[in-house]
């Protein structure tokens, strides 16, 4: 029985004590641990590091601009004459179709106005009618005008013949000359009826066109008093009732164009040089959290905003479907056509260098950076200077001095060197 005691008070203590063992291994924090020398390094062993691999990209920072949607077109549909509403047959959200009759107005008015102004017409027409008949008058006199100015022509030549002969007397032979006098000047007086007649059937006929126009404008204003959707679309707004005295351009409906849809969103003055009509974007709507609409810039205001100095631009995206209405959130990116420049983690450009002090430094326009070089199983480092350009979203662009596929050091694990050997990590590309 003490045999069996002493032996599991022996195995506790090893338990314990192997317990502490492993614990042992942690009980130097990971940040402490950190700071301890590397005794490979003290020993000139070869310093880890993460590389990547130079590649083209576009140096992007997205923006979302938010917006509302609106409809493409918005008309109003508005009274052209006073009148009382007698009908309105549609309501808020009513699809509409084009040529549909949406109101009417009491029309007894405008239809007087027509009947008296076609009355009027009639009258015209009735005189012109007349007129036209005394022409035909003034004509059969001239017909008969001629005929007796040839008898008379005639009968002068005779009696002159007779006189001359002695058959007659010098009065028959006079006579007979004042006849024809007569006669030519009585053919020349219904001629002038008939051109007198004439023209008064003009001047009736001009106003019989004149009255038409007349009756024209009444049919018109008559139609006033019938409204009729211009475009398929929706009611977006009922602003009076059937009852109510319209007066010339008061509105009774507001119908909106949903075929497409605009959204505008204000851009900065230095996101507008990157912006031109036609452009394409990208626009989510919150309504529908799982599509993707594209869209294109289809109008840029002239004119910013004078407190913000931000300038609308309009974005129209398709809505065959009808899904889209009006007064729901849109967040709108714009896609811009960038330049392929090799793009480095700005960490990369940064080791060794001590850090900036201060907030109002400008940014390097050169920097140092790692390239590596490999040869067999065995890598090293040189140095290499680089103009660095753009930076956005903790990436810089090179514009000069590192080429594309070269391996360059994103981190390391201590200082480094030129020529000196490196270890890559298993996160290095290449």
């Amino acid at each position: 029985m003490q045999l069996l005691t002493s032996a599991r008070l022996t195995f506790s203590h090893l338990g314990l004590a192997g317990v502490l063992i492993l614990s042992g291994c942690n009980l130097i924090p990971s940040s402490d641990a950190q700071q301890q020398p590397n005794p490979q390094n003290q020993q000139g062993g070869a310093v880890a590091v993460d590389a990547e691999i130079a590649e083209l990209a576009a140096l992007t920072e997205e923006r979302t601009y938010t917006g509302t949607t609106r409809p493409f077109r918005e008309i109003s549909l508005r009274s052209q004459a006073e009148g009382r509403i007698t009908d309105i047959s549609v309501n808020v959200g009513d699809q509409v179709q084009s040529g549909q009759v949406l109101a009417r107005l009491d029309g007894t008015i405008a239809s007087s106005a027509v009947t008296q102004a076609e009355a009027e017409v009639a009258a015209r027409e009735s005189e012109v009618a007349s007129l036209q008949a005394e022409v035909e008058d003034a004509r059969t006199q001239v017909e008969r005008a001629r005929l007796e100015l040839q008898q008379a022509r005639s009968d002068s030549q005779r009696q002159a013949q007779l006189f001359r002969q002695g058959a007659v007397s010098e009065q028959a032979a006079e006579t007979a000359r004042t006849a024809l006098g007569t006669a030519e000047q009585a053919l020349r007086s219904a001629e002038k009826q008939v051109g007198n007649r004439q023209q008064s059937v003009a001047a009736s006929a001009r106003r019989i066109t004149a009255q038409q126009a007349i009756v024209s404008q009444e049919r018109e204003r008559q139609s006033y008093g019938v409204l009729t959707s211009p475009v398929n679309g929706s009611v977006l707004a009922r602003p009076t009732e059937p009852g109510n005295l319209a007066q010339a351009g008061t509105e009774v409906l507001r119908v909106g164009d949903f075929n497409q849809v605009k959204v505008e969103v204000r851009v900065s003055e230095r996101e507008f040089a990157n912006l031109r009509v036609g452009q394409r974007a990208e626009v989510r709507l919150d309504a529908l959290p799982n599509q993707i609409l594209a869209g294109q810039i289809t109008r840029i205001s002239p004119a910013a905003e004078t407190r913000a100095r931000l300038i609308p631009v309009e974005v129209t995206i398709p809505n065959s479907t009808g899904r889209i209405g009006s007064g729901l959130l849109a967040r709108v990116n714009f896609q811009t056509a960038q330049s392929q420049r090799v793009v480095v983690p700005e960490s990369a450009t940064q080791i060794g260098q001590k850090p900036q002090q201060g907030q109002n430094q400008a940014p390097p326009k050169s920097a140092t950076m790692y390239v590596v070089s490999r040869s067999g199983d065995q890598a090293s480092v040189s140095p290499r200077e680089v103009q660095l350009g753009n930076r956005a979203n903790g990436q810089v662009e090179i514009l000069s001095g590192l080429k594309v596929g070269e391996s360059f050091v994103v981190r390391s694990s201590g200082k480094l060197e030129a020529g000196a050997p490196v270890r890559l990590s298993v996160l290095s590309q290449g």
